[in-house]
């Protein structure tokens, strides 16, 4: 019996997952919603770029809560609580990779267990960093090692390949004064999924963290003018940035998830030599155990830009998670709570 899918949203990773669904053996599109009242009535799958499935895209919740569908593939650009408490509700499991990774209790927390006992559902989130890179695979190479002292997850991730000038300038501040970098929320808005994912891999772990986790933002300005695919990043204006989360055990280091985003290697101040783009994990264990990750990135710089295949792992870590998820019991479902998720064979 094929899952019965809705995808939320048709962006960037709502592209993607639309054609892992259609691609999926377990799995079949029953409908789409969408933000944009233009793509209203279009088929799903002429708005991703696709050959026409047959499905008419909506921009009516209700019509989404109406439909017939095991799951929801939620994929907003910004979480909304009340919609996903509807969409549970409604009796619809919701796999997502903009929330709820491993959430702390609380009121928010408790709204969406009713949800899911009213609704007999089940809430997963997933997919890269946080989602992935950051717990799932350090957690799994844990099981080779002893005494395990340290966890380190990082990204390092050139953003002239991310084709979103807006979320680039005026979200992240790419091309914006230190001042500005500096008062920006970013560093507690990105907090909210990398200290889930601190606290799930020292759950994983058996670790007691310290109560308070460390936070630091750095960044490095241009030396000169850049011309990049979001416009020009002027000299002296933010070209690079580093986030650093940290879970700490009597103050000493335990689980560390870092990212760094710049404009290309080089002509940066500080003097940063960030690299290639690429995805580490590290273990300070007996024995150690690192591994540096390939592929999510684009192989070369400016090309190929519309299927990143950053946001195609992102889509297909939530695509492929829809069947087990859909057999959990009620409630929010972690790594920790579902079997080994697996792709499939194409």
């Amino acid at each position: 019996m094929a899952y019965r899918v809705i995808q939320w949203a048709t962006g960037n990773v709502g592209r993607a997952a639309v054609e892992g669904i259609l691609a999926h053996p377990d799995l079949t599109l029953v409908g789409a919603f969408v933000t944009n009242p233009a793509k209203a009535g279009r088929d799903v799958g002429e708005i991703c770029g696709l050959p026409k499935v047959g499905v008419a895209a909506t921009n009516d919740v209700d019509e989404v809560l109406a439909t017939r569908a095991d799951c929801v593939l939620y994929a907003p650009l910004l979480a909304q609580t009340d919609e996903v408490v509807r969409l549970l509700r409604s009796g619809k499991n919701v796999v997502t990779p903009v929330g709820w990774f491993y959430p702390e209790r609380g009121p928010g927390t408790a709204e969406i267990e009713e949800a899911c006992r009213a609704g007999g559902v089940s809430l997963h989130g997933t997919g890269m960093h946080p989602g992935g890179f950051t717990e799932r695979f350090p957690l799994t190479f844990s099981a080779m090692c002893m005494n395990v002292r340290h966890v380190r997850a990082e990204e390092f991730s050139d953003l002239r390949n991310y084709q979103a000038e807006f979320v680039v300038r005026e979200i992240m501040l790419f091309g914006k004064t230190p001042q500005a970098a500096r008062e920006s929320p970013m560093l507690q808005l990105l907090a909210q999924g990398f200290h889930q994912s601190i606290d799930m891999v020292a759950t994983g772990l058996g670790v007691t963290l310290d109560t308070e986790k460390r936070d630091a933002h750095e960044m490095a300005v241009a030396t000169r003018d850049l011309d990049t695919p979001v416009g020009r990043i002027a000299a002296g204006t933010i070209a690079a940035q580093r986030f650093t989360w940290q879970g700490t055990v009597r103050g000493e280091p335990a689980v560390t998830a870092r990212v760094n985003w710049f404009m290309g290697d080089g002509h940066l101040d500080p003097d940063w030599r960030l690299g290639e783009e690429r995805f580490e994990v590290a273990l300070d264990a007996d024995p150690p155990i690192a591994a540096t990750f390939h592929g999510i990135h684009p192989p070369e710089v400016g090309k190929n830009l519309h299927r990143l295949p950053g946001m195609v792992g992102t889509a297909m870590h939530c695509v492929n998670a829809i069947p087990y998820v859909c057999e959990a019991a009620p409630g929010i479902r972690t790594y920790l709570d579902l079997p080994l998720v697996c792709g499939r064979r194409g």
